[in-house]
């Protein structure tokens, strides 16, 4: 009888060679911990050189993941997702079809009441007032939501009932954040906050606001407040709030984007042209760019470029690895043959070297993370947001070990089959080395690490000059010594008083009013009406409302006429400004005296200034109708234009005190205009400094790969520059010697990295308007690469001069 036949013998014995093989596998994998170890201490220099560099990479491209990570979950922690859209509008201005996100406030319930499909509609519209409770005063951001709000999207509240907390026009519903601050820790429920003159009672307080939602708000108001500030209204001209709708499961939101398409056409009986069209979640923070009515786009070009990027990195700490330890193959030559010919087989000396790849993979991802933990505040505040590692998240630590082994094989997996592949007679005879082959796979993966950092490199000067052209474009007006406040409670009233004393104190030199600040645009209109306007023309004209002196306060540059002066012309409050964009538009030779209307009221023009930036200094200035305040309402911002050279610290305490006297009950925020203008450039900022950063990141990991290399290098060739100097070669020879192939190396790199980075770069340059970006300009390329040569040679030369001047009599005595 068999063994297998006795089931009870068969189990033994099955479970015999079980344990046997446990046994052996166990040793096995014990035995190549223990060789990868010691060949870790051993060779100290070189596993500091791997460990650092896989460290450094692997770092770099967590810290790059973590920020997509937030970019791409804007939004999706909303149980609603799938079934959220956005309404937008899509029209012609300026010969081209624009696209934008306010609606009119009658869309919303238009759309609940006549279609189906959709099964809430919220509206939203944002802004800040000024909260109090008691003495504590402060402004605050305010979101007046319709009612469905808090049951629409995700935002969980600590305390209150989140379908009747905004019922009442008088409810308020605060975060955390703000609870503190004005309550510190008594329970805020049901106490009451002053805005403006009105209480509000509390009747929800939500959590904080995660950092990666499109929303932005300290507390919430009902809908209901729209007709008490009389804001509400039902034109289907008049586009303001954020229309969100939900739609019921199933629903194809495509079919009724169409049929919604012509709604503020139909009902506004042809006088409005523009098109509705819904957006989903899933694309409003990533795919928020419009070219001519189709998307094109946004974010997430930015969003992949930095994915390639983390890539590259963690690609390029890779190549180091392999080229680092297919460089010591001669050391480990002898041991393969060895091996050999004592009956390893090629795959045991693979599964070896893959195991010494991943103990050196695991070693640099604990040493990553701690460099992210350590380094991941200075990282937030470059760039402007606050990120954190999801340490209690399991699914983190699984694609971190996930990351860690894809790592360790991907950068052993070279030199594991490399070093596996030797023949046991070459490498006992010493011939398995070909160093006079042209191209070998180790040089292709320097030219491959150093085309890439050179295309970070100028990548990043690119955009940094880019910056440098727009903050060096004329702004049109005077930023220095530029204050401005919001004309909140009593200040309106007692505007002359405040005036006067502001320039009786010696604080200001000018002080005036307009409806918003000078570095914001908060109204524009296609119904700018002039003599001969044709009626297909749909330009697109920024306005704002002012009192006297604007262009002395702002610096403004005045090309013919006058300024706004009510005081010497009481019929200046129906006068008008305009741009040089406005006149040109218009037509005008002889502006001066023409009549504008706008909404109904006509205006007289009395001046045209040089056109000046309100929006970003990326984009073309727009056609733009300054008009003066009838009977002087609207004008929101107080604009004070101090005295130069005096101490600013003073100034705002004096300007202070003659607020506090007029506006009491008001706390006093002030803005400096320069620095206001200053935050335009904040996105394209973050962008510059995440590249540069990671452009360093590059150059530091490629270096340390570099100097392992000419370090072994140099070994190699010891007997060769003993003889060399025997024959008389000078340390300036040896040294020319021992940095050619790579100075070689970074040429060709060069001739791969300029083509390439010189085509992106134009690429990402289009998106600017002709005349407001910077050119591709030679002396960029032309730094990128001395700098990259230059790096080179300091990174090479040490090794390089260390063995140029050694004694060549201790060289050659070396076997």
């Amino acid at each position: 009888m068999r063994l297998t036949d006795d089931p009870a013998r068969a189990g033994t014995v099955d479970g015999f060679y079980f344990l046997l093989l446990n046994f052996y596998f166990n040793k096995m994998l014990r035995n190549y911990l223990k060789i990868a170890w010691r060949n870790l201490l051993k060779n100290k220099a070189f596993s500091f050189l791997n460990i650092s560099g896989l460290a450094i990479g692997m770092a770099s491209a967590l810290m790059i993941l973590l920020w997509v990570q937030n970019e791409v979950s804007y939004d999706q922690f909303h149980k609603n997702k799938d079934n959220l859209y956005e309404a937008w509008n899509r029209g012609v201005s300026d010969t081209k079809i624009q696209c934008w996100d306010n609606t009119p406030n009658i869309l919303g319930p238009t759309l609940k009441k006549d279609y189906p499909e959709v099964a809430d509609v919220v509206r939203t519209i944002g802004g800040s007032f000024v909260t109090a409770v008691g003495d504590r005063k402060f402004s605050s951001a305010y979101l007046i939501v319709d009612t469905g709000f808090l049951t629409m999207f995700s935002f969980p509240l600590i305390q209150g009932n989140l379908q009747t907390a905004l019922n009442d026009i008088y409810s308020i519903v605060i975060t955390e954040k703000m609870a503190t601050r004005l309550f510190g820790k008594d329970d805020p429920m049901n106490k009451q906050i002053k805005i403006d003159s009105n209480n509000f009672t509390v009747t929800g307080i939500m959590k904080d606001l995660p950092t990666n939602t499109r929303f932005s708000f300290e507390y919430l108001l009902s809908w209901k407040m729209m007709n008490k500030l009389g804001w509400d209204d039902e034109f289907w001209d008049n586009n303001r709030p954020n229309t969100f709708v939900l739609l019921k499961p199933h629903v194809n939101f495509e079919s009724l984007s169409a049929r919604i398409k012509t709604i503020s056409q139909i009902h506004s009986k042809g006088a409005v042209k523009e098109e509705i069209f819904l957006h989903p979640l899933n694309k409003w923070h990533l795919y928020s760019k419009f070219e001519n009515g189709k998307e094109a786009g946004g974010l997430i070009d930015t969003v992949r470029m930095f994915m390639l990027i983390a890539g590259f990195i963690l690609l390029i700490a890779c190549i180091n690895f392999m080229n680092l330890s297919t460089a010591r193959s001669e050391k480990r030559a002898k041991e393969v043959g060895i091996r050999k010919v004592s009956g390893a087989y090629k795959s045991s000396l693979i599964i070896q070297f893959l195991g010494e790849s991943l103990l050196i993979a695991f070693i640099s991802g604990i040493l990553g993370l701690l460099l992210v933990q350590v380094f991941l505040p200075y990282y937030d505040i470059m760039i402007g947001k606050q990120l954190m590692l999801p340490y209690l998240n399991p699914y983190f630590w699984f694609y971190a070990l996930l990351f860690i082994l894809i790592t360790g094989l991907l950068a052993g997996s070279y030199p594991a089959f490399f070093l596996s592949s030797f023949k046991p007679v070459s490498i006992l005879k010493g011939k398995f080395k070909n160093s006079q082959v042209l191209v070998t796979p180790r040089r292709l993966l320097v030219i491959l690490q150093f085309s890439f950092a050179i295309i970070l490199i100028i990548s990043t000067m690119v955009v940094a000059e880019q910056i440098r052209f727009a903050q060096k474009r004329d702004a049109g007006y005077d930023r220095s010594q530029l204050v401005y406040h919001f004309m909140t409670g009593t200040l309106t009233k007692n505007y002359a008083m405040v005036k006067n004393e502001l320039l009786q104190s010696g604080i200001a030199t000018t002080v005036n009013r307009t409806s918003w600040p000078l570095t914001e645009i908060w109204s524009d209109t296609w119904d700018i009406g002039w003599e001969g306007k044709s009626p297909y023309d749909k330009t697109d004209f920024d306005r704002f409302s002012t009192d006297d002196n604007l262009v002395k306060t702002a610096g403004l540059k005045l090309i013919e006429g006058r300024d706004m002066d009510l005081t010497r012309f009481p019929t200046d409050s129906t006068a008008a400004l305009l741009n040089e964009s406005a006149v040109k538009t218009m037509g005008f030779k002889n502006p001066i005296g023409q009549l504008i209307t706008d909404n109904g009221k006509t205006y007289h023009v009395i001046g045209v200034i040089k056109d000046f930036i309100l929006k970003s200094p990326f984009d073309p200035v727009s056609a733009m109708a300054i008009e003066g305040s009838v009977s002087n309402t609207g004008l929101n911002v107080l604009n004070v234009k101090l005295v130069a050279g005096s101490n600013a610290q003073d100034n705002m305490s004096k300007m202070e005190k003659i607020l506090k006297k007029y506006n009491p009950d008001y706390p006093f925020e002030y803005h400096f205009v320069d620095e206001a203008y200053a935050k335009k450039f904040e996105d394209t900022k973050h962008t510059a400094t995440l590249s540069a950063l990671f452009a360093g990141l590059t150059i530091v990991i490629s270096c340390l790969g570099l100097f392992g290399l000419a370090s072994f290098m140099a070994v190699q060739r010891t007997k060769e520059i003993g003889v060399r100097k025997v024959f008389g070669a000078s340390v300036l020879n040896l040294w020319l010697l021992l940095s050619r192939d790579f100075i070689i190396l970074v040429l060709i790199s060069l001739c791969i990295a300029v083509p390439i980075s010189w085509y992106f770069m134009q690429k990402w340059l289009l998106q600017f308007e002709f005349e407001y970006r910077t050119a591709l300009s030679l002396w960029i390329f032309v730094t990128a690469g001395l700098g990259a040569i230059l790096i080179t040679l300091l990174t090479v030369s040490y090794q390089s001069l260390k063995a140029a001047i050694a004694n060549p009599v201790t060289s050659l005595r070396t076997e």
